[in-house]
């Protein structure tokens, strides 16, 4: 096998790095690694997993009805978590082996197993992902800053490219820091403006539905599944930090049960979220949940709030692309002409994609059922199949065609929505 072939080259390789970069925790100090308590770990999956993809999810369940949602929204967290475990499971067995440090990330995974192309893959798809999510904050930042203040055009341009463009020289100067060590903090702060963002929506729901009868669907059309998919998915995706954040988990013994419990809040979140946003506003729901909300001073706050916090965690975002990049064409060293080409082409595709979620279901389709289901349970055959029974072989295997046939029609079901609108 590759990984066995490979054991005594890669172990250099995969020492801890000093600096932060995409599998460094951000509840934690880079250099010294201290273990984490399990009230702790749980603080960090949170971060991980919970981001602005969560506005989204009443759009979603107005698109594929509330019962329908739901279900998705279980099914993808167990996957997930599932899939999480697997990832788990195989570094504990291949570092038991003779002949192997410590395996820290999920690119350092993916060259153990499969050698340098298991290593490419792993940072294509990262890439893509975390690309994407920035694309996605952009989108965000723009519509809802031109719902609130100013929707006409200007020169030709439109309201979302005008901010886009706005932002644009401000994260030339933050996405040059070199260094995650003075961004994360704005990060965790993020995170805490998105639960009060969250609290705040769910609030001003219930207000609404105690004053009528929510007119809602429970089931949408076969045609719209894999386009809910993508969404929670997306809305889930964390698979890259599982690793670290075991690392470092004090009692790795009880890892399991506090990744369990942490993935079930979110989403018991996500599905009153979600459920709350459609029954309030049924059918006029918007692609940002926060669009709904008027233009009172509280939702102004709210909206500006993120829109503000995600602009600064653009830059935390972008460092896995940066690092990979600079790792494979600057021999790992420092390139701002890089950087800042890499915003500019963030910037240009977020002005081609108009809808929010569409987006996110594009990204959850196309790069995150390939990161969260289809390598991790690939990892694990490939590791422990001379172990696995029929039973395990074919949990393994199923999810690998899942993740696929997942991946492929939920990308060609985005980018049919995202292509049949006006951009």
């Amino acid at each position: 096998m590759v990984f066995e072939k490979q054991a005594s080259a890669s172990s250099h390789a995969l020492n801890p790095p000093l600096l932060p970069r995409e599998d460094t925790p951000l509840l934690g100090k880079a250099g010294s690694r201290p273990l984490s308590s399990q009230p702790k770990t749980f603080a960090n999956v949170f971060i991980a997993i919970v981001g602005a993809g969560v506005l989204g999810l009443p759009y979603s369940f107005k698109r594929t009805g509330w019962i329908t949602s739901l279900v998705m929204i279980f099914l993808v967290a167990f996957l997930s978590y599932h899939c999480m475990m697997l990832l788990v499971y195989t570094r504990r067995k291949l570092e038991s082996l003779s002949g192997f440090y410590k395996i820290s990330s999920f690119g350092d995974l993916g060259f153990v197993v499969c050698g340098s192309i298991g290593r490419v893959v792993v940072d294509v798809m990262i890439v893509l992902s975390q690309a994407g999510f920035c694309i996605g904050y952009l989108i965000f930042i723009a519509n809802t800053l031109a719902n609130l203040y100013f929707e006409s055009t200007f020169l030709g341009l439109s309201a979302k490219a005008l901010y886009i463009w706005g932002c644009f020289p401000f994260q030339l100067g933050l996405n040059s820091i070199k260094t995650l060590t003075h961004l994360a903090p704005l990060s965790i702060f993020a995170d805490v403006v998105d639960l009060g963002a969250i609290g705040v929506v769910m609030v001003k729901d219930l207000g609404i539905i105690v004053k009528k009868i929510p007119n809602v669907r429970a089931f949408g059309g076969p045609s719209v599944f894999f386009y809910g998919m993508g969404v929670a998915v997306y809305a889930f995706e964390g698979v890259g930090m599982v690793l670290p954040l075991e690392s470092e988990t004090k009692d790795k013994a009880k890892f399991g049960r506090v990744l369990l419990i942490s993935m079930i809040f979110i989403a018991m979140i996500y599905g009153g979220f979600g459920a709350l946003g459609y029954f309030a506003f049924e059918e006029d729901v918007k692609d940002i949940i926060t669009a709904n909300l008027g233009k009172g001073l509280i939702s102004t706050l709210v909206q500006l709030g993120l829109c503000i916090n995600l602009f600064f965690t653009f830059p935390l975002m972008m460092n896995p692309v940066y690092e990979v990049v600079e790792r494979r064409f600057r021999g790992g060293n420092y390139c701002i002409w890089s950087r800042w080409l890499l915003v500019l082409v963030v910037s240009l595709i977020a002005l081609l994609v108009p809808n929010f979620t569409d987006f996110l279901s594009l990204v959850g389709s196309s790069v995150c059922c390939g990161l969260g289901f289809v390598l991790p349970a690939l990892f694990h055959l490939m590791v422990f199949k001379e172990e696995l029974g029929w039973i395990g072989w074919s949990s393994d295997m199923g999810i690998v065609v899942l993740g696929i046939v997942l991946g492929a029609s939920g990308t060609w079901s985005s980018l049919s929505e995202i292509f049949s609108m006006k951009v």
